[in-house]
């Protein structure tokens, strides 16, 4: 997946799995880092390993298994999952004293890329797994209990959706109303900044009936809104019911046919693979939500070319006006990265243009960082650090404008909002609108998993204000 938000969920993914199986006789802890993909996988794992009687726990002290679900791509990733780890080995030591056991495992991105490096810097390491093999994860902690130090992360042959346990509709509930589903994995597009093909491996996509029948299921535990995931996810070609290769357009029609399924979202796109079926499925559904993330990373036509992107600046224009014709409402989110090696202060100001252009509802902007083993690395031209953060700010700044502009705009608008959590104060209640910003509410207008109708009624500088769509309720009115 192209760089995107960070989702730090210290044991938050295996949150929820109490019940799972009858009996938690022992706790593990999860630590997830990057992105929604990594989320979804963290879940996955717990639900896996809650067949083998362990239960979850937010304390890493208690843990009897800790896994630290890895990314690579954020600058010097591998570095501090082994400053995690050295936290970890002390812990373990004080636990082995007190006659406790203490399974420690790396999985994600990380695992992948360093493999059995991680077990010669850390020998408090007993496993490392990569993406592609946690279906295996029970059976490879079972044997890291008996005493074998085990790298997994060859890529299977099997299917890992088919291996995976599904989580009992308690479980899910329990994680909220809200869910991510992975519909397709790996990338070939090899952008020269990006390591995840090489962590990922090919492009692969999961058939319909397995997608879903997953959904499906999230909907019957009360789940209202789904998240597609893929590291290219509008690039999903699965084999649908009647044999054919279906497109994420046709998918997400046919998701959109199941009963209280009302929103649906995909996440993270490539602009070479929006095809006309997907932006008529964003013109015809309702339940497809107005919001698109599709990176562009640079304005620069030359440095697109340098990052092999394959599409031009007007390129990305033209299909942006189309997806716009079909959905007026939209709001585009996008990636950036500024200082690729060889960008000019010219090829800076193209990034500049392409954002006034396009005018962003939301974005996420980096320096570019070199990562290992990738063409970028390797470049001549390498911009000078604090020429990157100079032109970080300035970009930043703009975008940082749109956003707070693009919010100012909805109010007095009214929209549907999913009621999704307590706020941080008392007596509220959060949700996201169709355009995804935080949306803060007062509780007494609805229940956790309703979508109600309210007017936007103030701009924050992060969320949104709603109250009812007749105005503001009185101290005793209650909805």
């Amino acid at each position: 997946m192209e760089q995107n938000s960070l989702h730090h969920s210290d044991a938050a993914a295996a949150e929820g799995n109490a019940g799972a199986t009858s009996v938690a006789t022992k706790k593990v802890f999860v630590k997830t880092y990057g992105c929604q993909m990594n989320v979804y996988d963290s879940q996955r794992m717990a639900d896996a390993l809650a067949a083998q009687g362990y239960g979850p726990t937010d304390s890493i002290e208690e843990a009897d298994l800790v896994l630290l679900n890895t990314c690579h791509i954020r600058e010097k990733a591998a570095e501090k999952v082994y400053s995690e780890l050295g936290r970890i080995r002390q812990l373990k030591d004080e636990r082995a004293a007190e006659g406790r056991e203490t399974i420690v495992g790396v999985a994600g991105c990380v695992a992948q890329a360093e493999g059995r490096e991680i077990l010669r810097r850390a020998p408090v390491v007993d496993l490392v797994i990569g993406p592609q093999t946690y279906h295996r994860l029970p059976d490879v902690v079972r044997r890291a209990r008996g005493g074998e130090k085990i790298v997994e992360t060859e890529y299977a042959l099997e299917d890992k959706f088919e291996h995976l346990p599904a989580a009992q509709n308690k479980v899910t509930r329990k994680r909220g109303v809200t869910a991510f589903l992975t519909v397709q994995e790996g990338c070939d597009k090899f952008c020269t900044f990006c390591v995840v093909p090489y962590t990922r491996g090919a492009e692969v996509s999961r058939p319909v009936s397995q997608i879903v029948a997953e959904a499906e299921r999230l909907a019957e535990a009360g789940v209202r809104e789904v998240t597609l995931l893929g590291q290219n996810v509008n690039g999903w070609h699965g084999e649908g019911a009647d044999g054919r290769e279906w497109g994420l357009g046709e998918l997400l029609f046919r998701l959109a046919e199941i009963p209280g399924l009302d929103r649906l979202r995909y996440t993270t796109s490539h602009p070479r693979d929006m095809d006309d079926a997907l932006i008529a499925a964003h013109r015809d559904l309702d339940k497809l939500m107005p919001y698109l993330h599709l990176p562009v990373q640079s304005g620069s036509d030359r440095i697109l070319k340098a990052m092999n992107r394959k599409h031009t600046h007007d390129d990305y224009l033209r299909l942006i006006e189309c997806i716009r014709e079909a959905r007026p409402d939209i709001a585009m989110s996008g990636d950036f990265i500024v200082g690729f090696p060889g960008e000019s202060e010219e090829d800076f100001q193209e990034t500049m243009r392409i954002v006034r252009e396009v005018n962003y509802a939301q974005a996420f902007s980096f320096k570019y960082s070199p990562r290992p083993g990738t063409p970028g690395a390797d470049m001549d031209g390498h911009v000078a650090e604090d020429v990157k953060s100079e032109r970080l700010q300035r970009l930043q700044e703009l975008l940082y404008q749109q956003q707070r502009e693009f919010a100012q705009s909805l109010v007095g608008k009214q929209i549907s909002l999913l009621l999704e959590k307590p706020g941080r104060e008392a007596g509220q209640l959060v949700g996201r609108s169709p355009w995804l910003q935080p949306v803060i509410v007062d509780e007494r207008l609805g229940e956790i998993g309703q979508i109600i109708d309210v007017r936007i009624s103030k701009a924050g500088s992060n969320s949104l204000f709603a109250e009812p769509v007749a105005g503001p309720i009185s101290a005793t009115e209650v909805a």
